[in-house]
């Protein structure tokens, strides 16, 4: 089958032919419509887990994935052929990823079955991005009426967590890159930020002179940036980073410092598709682009032009 793959650690994604999947006992086989970007599929592809799990080269990358059941496995009971599933792979070693024409997951991996209000192909937007933006509004725990600076708002991750915040009623401060405000705004923020116009610290000053109720930082890759974002947190008051750049030491006096990690669930992926059934989630989809070039949108994700979500479509 087509999929698309790096021949090894930090090498460039390439269009391979690998063998198709069976399904195996315990095991669904699903012909994908779309798999999701996310740029820990690219991290992944670099060497961020090497020594903490196995992986198989030529490593096919990716995760998140919606399609349909074309073959259960023995033992299968959660699923039968024809239904519409989405969520992620996974196996003991990594390299089967979702940039193909097939996958096979274990039915007890994150999966569920579609929402039915969007294209069977949007879900493929939801698995990794949706159930980090679910799980980082509950460790953050910003209550009603209270605010909340994101910081790599115009995100897949940020999108869901802006509508998620404004859902419950929290007063959402949208940093992104270039000029956003008329899309954030739709999803739900009150303020938008353009950083690469704007001084982020003085906007969030002119609009919380004391500071924010929490930060959620999805942007950062040093400890230096988030704990100078992590200044505009008010005391007692909470940030977060999603990228694993918290240091109390660096942290300001009085804020609480939370370095994140999701834990997927079949049942958080079910609730999310319920979301966007009751029209109370919106699927952000910025691109779709076909399976063979899978590797010029993952040079854009590299460079942080990304918005929204891209789908790559076999």
């Amino acid at each position: 089958m087509r999929a698309v793959a790096v021949r090894a650690f930090k090498a460039l994604p390439e269009p391979v032919e690998v063998p198709a999947p069976v399904a195996e006992p315990g095991r669904v086989l699903v012909k994908v419509a779309a798999a999701g970007l996310n740029p820990v599929d690219w991290l992944i592809a670099d060497g961020m887990l090497d020594g903490v799990a196995p992986h198989v080269f030529p490593l096919v990358m990716g995760a998140d994935f919606a399609g349909t059941v074309t073959a259960v496995g023995d033992g299968v009971t959660r699923f039968a052929v024809g239904d519409e599933i989405f969520g992620q792979v996974g196996g003991a070693a990594i390299g089967a990823g979702s940039y193909a024409e097939y996958v096979s997951a274990s039915e007890d991996a994150p999966l569920a079955r579609a929402p039915k209000s969007v294209p069977l192909a949007h879900a493929a937007a939801l698995p990794v991005a949706g159930m980090t933006a679910a799980q980082i509004l509950e460790a953050a725990a910003v209550r009603e009426g209270e605010s909340l600076l994101v910081i790599g708002a115009g995100g897949g991750v940020g999108t869901y967590l802006t509508q998620l915040a404004a859902g419950r009623d929290v007063r959402v401060l949208a940093a992104v890159r270039g000029d956003a405000r008329q899309r954030m705004g739709a999803l739900g923020a009150a303020v938008t930020v353009d950083t690469t116009a704007q001084d982020l610290a003085s906007a969030v000053r002119d609009e919380y002179p004391d500071g924010v109720d929490a930060l959620v930082d999805l942007a950062s890759r040093t400890k230096e940036d988030f704990a100078a974002n992590a200044a505009l947190v008010h005391d007692g008051g909470v940030a977060l980073t999603s990228l694993h750049q918290e240091d109390p030491a660096r942290a300001p006096r009085g804020v609480e410092v939370i370095g994140f990690e999701m834990s997927p669930s079949g049942d958080l992926l079910a609730t999310l598709a319920r979301a966007v059934d009751a029209g109370q989630l919106k699927i952000d989809v910025e691109a779709e682009v076909p399976l063979e070039r899978a590797p010029e949108a993952v040079a854009k994700s590299r460079s942080g032009g990304a918005r929204g979500k891209t789908l790559i479509v076999p």
